[in-house]
């Protein structure tokens, strides 16, 4: 698997993957806030499979 996930795109994914999940955590979003956990995932280890069918690659490197 080679990067296709930049700096920022990185950062904006775990801040948004962790207030869904803290959401959810304290009964401010329902059950469908778990989907927090795929941004979060893929912001952590830089690589989304979303971007694979379109060519879609944010950083800079590979």
């Amino acid at each position: 698997m080679k990067k296709n996930v930049g700096s920022l795109d990185r950062i904006l994914r775990i801040l948004i993957g962790a207030a869904l999940i803290a959401a959810t955590l304290t009964h401010h979003l329902p059950w469908w806030g778990w989907i927090g956990i795929v941004p979060l995932l893929t912001g952590l280890i830089g690589w989304c499979p979303a971007y694979l069918p379109f060519g879609i690659k944010t950083c800079k490197s590979n």
